[in-house]
């Protein structure tokens, strides 16, 4: 049966324009006005936007999943816009091998609502200096490699890996982090790290990595892609490797754009991440960065944990806040709305920017002939982030109790609903 999606206002070829998108055998066929079809969705007055694209999400599948399963990984993706995915490899067990990886994609596949795409590790286990086969984990569906939640320690084990990867064609995703620099910190080394009594993380720890592995990616010329960015000198040397043709790529997370170390107002749990909130003059260095480019996208780092990882404050919690439901609503509220960006300019970061890092060229975009992956968006009615209304397994995040505009009404993939609003949230 064919769908009409009817008078909303739809972000396509970099344009917000009014207009109807026609959807046959879950495909868009026709854009233009007065479109009708026997399904009619009435968007009038939201915004009709290609579904987000998300390339760092954590599903806890399989080994973890009091946290997160696919299942519920992709509810709580589809709840927030998301189409697309991408989960990290920090799994049990670590999908080292061709064979663990065409299980993992396999479940992703079955019990996945939105499309998730998967990480291989960089390191056998995401530690040590052995190199998984590269190509087989390619040729098993790996989408791009990455140790999250741990740095490459040895510099010839990442120069190797960076050769590897380039020969295979693949991106190196990494999680900057020099342990013997990080000294197992819980909160960035400023004024709440003195006043909590905390043990504090030096901006070294993510500074440094940074700066050798952009010296090895010029000499290996890998893609070599920056998660989770969060200090103003960490988006001053991307700045620069881009300007001399390294091939680099970074992303921020919604809270390194909106939050810094002073929103910490208590020992609170959910506002522990790595890497940690920093400062304001960080902040605005993200905000800058991806105004000029350097920012490459968004990405949410969701990270579930159950409340018994994030019960004993900083000093005993887990690292990480989910991220899938709150993101576009806290991004527009507080970016868009205030004046820092235009909406254009916030779905391109969440829509066609991750999809043409990565290579994905069904996604982010809303054109005749490609999937209709979609989501339709509230920017008029407030509402709130309740821990009732989430659908991930978990509710660890900051963002709890604000108010927001830019809910999610409806999501859609290969032209089927995945998620509905209920008339009240």
């Amino acid at each position: 049966m064919a769908t009409v999606i009817k008078n909303g206002q739809v972000y396509f070829s970099g344009t917000i324009t009014p207009c109807d998108l026609l959807i046959e055998s879950g495909c868009i066929s026709a854009i233009g006005q007065n479109l009708n079809a026997e399904q009619v969705i009435d968007a009038t007055g939201k915004l009709v936007s290609p579904g987000l694209v998300d390339m760092h999400v954590h599903y806890r599948d399989p080994g973890q999943t009091a946290k997160e399963d696919v299942h519920t990984g992709t509810l709580a993706a589809a709840r927030g816009g998301f189409t697309t995915t991408a989960a990290m490899p920090n799994v049990a067990p670590v999908p080292n091998t061709p064979a663990l990886m065409q299980k993992m994609v396999a479940n992703n596949q079955q019990n996945g609502i939105v499309h998730v795409l998967q990480y291989g590790p960089i390191t056998v286990d995401e530690v040590g200096e052995t190199l998984p086969d590269y190509a087989g984990l390619k040729s098993a569906g790996t989408i791009a490699l990455s140790n999250d939640g741990k740095g490459v320690q040895n510099a010839q084990t990442m120069l190797r890996a960076m050769r590897q990867a380039a020969d295979n064609q693949l991106i190196i995703a990494e999680h900057a982090q020099d342990d013997t620099l990080f000294n197992s910190g819980v909160i960035n080394a400023g004024s709440k790290a003195a006043e909590f009594d905390l043990r504090p993380i030096t901006e070294l720890a993510e500074t440094t990595q940074i700066a050798r592995d952009l010296l090895l990616a010029a000499k290996t010329g890998v893609h070599y892609h920056v998660c989770h960015v969060s200090t103003k000198t960490s988006v001053d040397l991307i700045r620069i490797a881009k300007k001399r043709g390294v091939h680099v790529t970074c992303e921020a997370a919604p809270h390194h754009l909106l939050l810094t170390e002073d929103d910490i107002d208590q020992n609170n749990s959910n506002f522990k991440m790595n890497p940690p909130l920093r400062t304001e003059e960080d902040r605005q260095a993200l905000i800058a960065g991806l105004l000029d480019g350097t920012i490459d996208m968004i990405a949410t780092d969701h990270a579930p944990h159950t409340q018994e990882n994030k019960a004993g404050g900083f000093a005993k919690s887990a690292f990480g806040i989910t991220g899938s439901e709150t993101a576009f609503s806290e991004l527009y509220t507080q970016l868009v709305k205030t004046g820092y960006c235009s909406l254009a300019q916030l779905l391109a970061w969440l829509t066609i920017k991750p999809a043409t890092v990565f290579g994905l060229h069904h996604a982010g975009k809303i054109a005749i002939g490609e999937p209709a992956d979609l989501a339709i968006f509230d920017l008029q009615a407030k509402t709130s982030q309740q821990t009732q209304n989430y659908l991930s397994k978990n509710s660890n995040t900051p963002f709890t109790g604000d108010n927001v505009y830019g809910a999610t009404v409806l999501t859609m993939v290969a032209g089927q609903v995945v998620y509905q609003a209920k008339e009240q949230q």
